[in-house]
């Protein structure tokens, strides 16, 4: 939405005049210092829904590898004018899903899902153009980062060798079991993390920087670390240590966002005692005190008939441990569940398959929470391509835009 600037001049004459003048001129310079050396101004609508879509590397790979430069951009143009047709106001694109980069940077390699092969450029900045022809639109932008995952697969063969983890194979910085991650407990991985945001906001007029639900792969990542910390500190449980861990590295990483002036949020797993159980990400934590996020976007992927966790009740949980009212939450939905048995509702398991306005109805009960910003739809694809499509996806499409209006 775009901020109507109006400025109301008074007529002088003489000494008053002159007086006028240059005060109108001391504030333009005071005002383009400001401009230049200050942090950015975010001119925000906060009455407005953030309607948003994730597009993930699978779409930057379906749409951009192996694409000139040309089709590459006119199929950005594509995903964009179906995300403000639609009536969303928002994207979120996955800038970073394997310690790599769909942007020329001076830290991650070229990402192998726009081009093939890491560490080669695709022949145009694909991040700098989303954000043009999305800005163009009155679309907001948040950048993806998947901070720790290098790889879901064991395999070292396509690292390239610009790339930062490629330094650090065969280190206990690089952590190779069931997928390759980085250690979240060595300072080295912080930095390089926190580096990475800076390079982005510094570079990009981003509307948000987001992380994803990844963290900790496991317990056991970091065990010769915790030895270490307890020789010389007082005794805490080794989840207390990574939850810990997780939070030093999201309290930098909001620092550096908050300096410029940049939205900071995760997108946590919509069960909460999975983040702890499982990643250890503290969401009670960062959505009670300051200085951790500005948003949380928890993944609600769930049916209002799931027999272990019902959507209702869940979305409910999550407004209840905001303690803090600078933090806004957005839920994020489950479009890809459209028309498919959903084996983890248990009971619930065919609701999805038997219902075609659940999304709608997701949207309208989100809306009454006091905490509410907005909703996201996982993913794109679902959403836009029809060889995705089943026999439910374009009556809960229809169904849902009764409530975009």
């Amino acid at each position: 939405m775009t901020k109507k600037k109006f400025f109301v001049c008074y007529l002088y004459s003489g000494d008053k005049m002159k007086k006028v003048f240059f005060a109108l001129i001391l504030m333009i310079g005071i005002g383009s210092i400001l401009i230049v050396n200050g942090p950015r101004v975010v001119y925000e609508d906060k009455n407005e829904e953030k309607r948003s879509i994730f597009i993930s590397y699978i779409e930057l790979s379906k749409y951009l590898n192996g694409k000139n430069v040309d089709e590459g951009k006119k199929n950005i143009d594509s995903i964009i004018n179906n995300v403000k047709e639609l009536g969303f106001n928002e994207v979120i694109v996955q800038v970073r899903s394997f310690a790599d980069a769909i942007y020329p940077s001076d830290i991650f390699p070229w990402s192998a899902c726009i081009s093939n092969e890491e560490g080669v450029s695709p022949g145009y900045d694909v991040f700098e153009y989303f954000i043009d022809k999305a800005h163009s639109q009155d679309v907001r932008v948040i950048a993806w980062i998947n901070p720790y995952r290098i790889r879901t697969s064991e395999g070292v063969s396509g690292i390239s060798e610009k790339s930062p983890a490629y330094q650090y194979l065969n280190t206990d910085v690089v952590y190779i079991n069931n997928g390759i991650y980085f250690n979240p407990s060595k300072e080295v991985v912080t930095e390089l993390i926190v580096e990475g945001v800076k390079e982005i906001i510094s570079k990009y007029e981003v509307d948000g920087i987001l992380f994803d639900d990844y963290f900790y792969p496991d317990n056991e990542i970091d065990n010769d670390d915790y030895k270490k910390y307890l020789e010389n500190n007082e005794y805490i449980s080794k989840e207390q240590y990574n939850l810990n861990v997780i939070s030093n590295m999201v309290k930098e990483v909001y620092k550096v966002c908050k300096e410029s002036g940049v939205k900071f949020g995760v997108s946590p797993d919509g069960n909460i005692d999975n983040n702890y159980n499982k990643v250890f990400a503290d969401v009670k934590k960062w959505c009670s005190e300051d200085g951790y996020i500005d948003f949380i976007m928890p993944q609600v992927y769930y049916g209002f008939y799931n027999e272990t966790k019902a959507f209702k009740k869940v979305v409910d949980e999550w407004e209840n441990i905001i303690s803090n009212d600078n933090i806004e939450l957005s839920i994020a939905l489950a479009f890809y569940k459209i028309g498919e048995v959903d084996n983890y509702a248990k009971s619930g398991m065919y609701e999805w398959v038997n219902n075609n306005d659940i999304i709608m109805r997701e949207i309208i009960i989100s809306r009454n929470l006091n905490k509410y910003g907005g909703f996201a739809l996982f993913r794109y694809d679902y959403i836009f391509n029809n060889d995705l499509y089943n026999e439910m996806t374009m009556v809960e499409i229809e169904n849902m835009k009764k409530v975009l209006n």
